[in-house]
């Protein structure tokens, strides 16, 4: 794994036998938060199929919503620091921005 990275060096990192694909920094915990989260669903099932008080259900659909937004901010923040820096970079600035404007759409 490519946990190790110096914070300097965190960003996305082409994968060469995929296009459009990236190794993403800090994988293994993103992969951890992902796991937490499952199992927080799967519990939001539980707590439905025993008949548990709406609120209670509620509160723990909100805190799933908010794991699964740390997880976008995470992402985005690392291909800022990677796809985007290195796009400006090349030269690639409006495709790149254009994107970039496009997936904060998607996540807000």
């Amino acid at each position: 794994m490519n946990d190790a990275r110096p914070p300097h060096e965190e960003c996305c990192h082409e994968h060469p036998a995929a296009e459009r694909s990236v190794v993403q920094p800090g994988k293994a915990a993103l992969l951890k938060r992902l796991a937490r989260i499952e199992g927080q669903v799967r519990g939001i099932g539980g707590m439905i199929e025993s008949d548990r008080y709406c609120v209670d259900v509620l509160t723990q659909v909100a805190a799933v919503k908010s794991a699964l937004d740390a997880v976008a901010l995470q992402l985005l923040e690392n291909h800022m620091k990677g796809c985007v820096a290195r796009a400006l970079q090349q030269g690639d600035a409006t495709g790149m921005v254009t994107e970039l404007i496009d997936v904060v759409k998607k996540v807000r």
